[in-house]
């Protein structure tokens, strides 16, 4: 059973290899990551189909997540690409 200190938890799923390194490959050549990428879909998700207590516990993880880079120095910038 995983830590309930542990906020950002490790999860698993199940995906097909070649999906998951074809999802690694574009994710990357659009200057991302599978994580990133990832969180960015599951906040739409929240965002659009979300009650009250879903987007409470939105805001509460990205609270989460923007003190966590804060001891860790940051997430680095995103590049731009065309």
């Amino acid at each position: 059973m995983a830590d309930q200190k542990d906020h950002t938890f490790i999860t698993r799923f199940r995906i097909p290899r070649p999906m998951w390194d074809a999802y690694g490959r574009v994710t990357e050549r659009l200057g991302d990551d599978r994580t990133a990428d990832l969180l960015d879909h599951v906040r739409k998700r929240i965002k659009k189909y979300g009650d009250e207590q879903d987007l409470a516990d939105l805001a509460a993880a990205e609270q989460e997540l923007a003190e966590r880079r804060a001891r860790k120095g940051g997430r680095p910038k995103k590049e731009q690409t065309a």
